[in-house]
Order: C-alpha cells, then structure tokens, then sequence
C-alpha cells in the first residue's frame, strides 16, 4: 500500500464518519460537497471532514482507495458509502438513516 493510501486507511478506519470534499465543512467549495455537508448535518451525526484541495496526494489518492472518480466521498465505520447523489438517494429512501443507526454512529452535539 502507498503511503498516501496508508493515510486514506487510516482516516478512514479511525473515523465513524468522515467525507472528503472540496473545502471544509463552513466553507463547502463545490455544490455536491454543499449537498453533502447539509444531508450529514440534517442526519445530526457526528462527523469529520477531509479538505482535499489542500493535499493534492489525498485528492489524487481517495480516487484510487475508493476506485470511485468523484468527490466528495462518504465513509461510515470504514465503509465507502458514494458519492453526493448517491448521498441524497440513500436519505430520501431512509437508508442513509438506517445505515447510521444500524452502525450505532455517534450524534453530534446537541443533535
């Protein structure tokens, strides 16, 4: 494994939820990562994000880890969940939902 895959791995093996995106989760720098950031907050879990415009390996690399050609990138328990629209179709059939809730996702505070 890479380094730069040994890093995604251990992101995302350390983090229950993490999406990398295109900016942060105050500054989303694309409107699919937007979309993402409000269906994460409308779930009112507990989540980390990775900014993949500021390292261009991570960018690059999370292409490859997830073989999947866009961001931003969902991850729930390890788990490559998709992208953005694959997000929203999963929420508006109340199995982004359930996938939380089956993997016992921590809520944010005060969710």
């Amino acid at each position: 494994m890479s380094d730069v895959a040994t890093r995604i791995d251990d992101i995302v093996r350390n983090k229950d939820v993490v999406l990398f995106m295109k900016g942060s989760a105050l500054f989303p720098q694309c409107g699919f990562s937007s979309r993402a950031i409000a269906i994460l907050d409308h779930l009112g879990v507990a989540y980390d994000t990775v900014d993949v415009l500021q390292d261009a390996e991570i960018r690059n690399g999370i292409k490859e880890y997830s073989d999947w050609p866009t961001i931003p990138q969902l991850y729930v328990k390890g788990e490559f969940v998709g992208g953005s629209d694959i997000m929203m179709e999963m929420f508006e059939a109340g199995e982004l939902q359930q996938l939380v809730q089956d993997k016992q996702v921590a809520r944010a505070e005060g969710a």
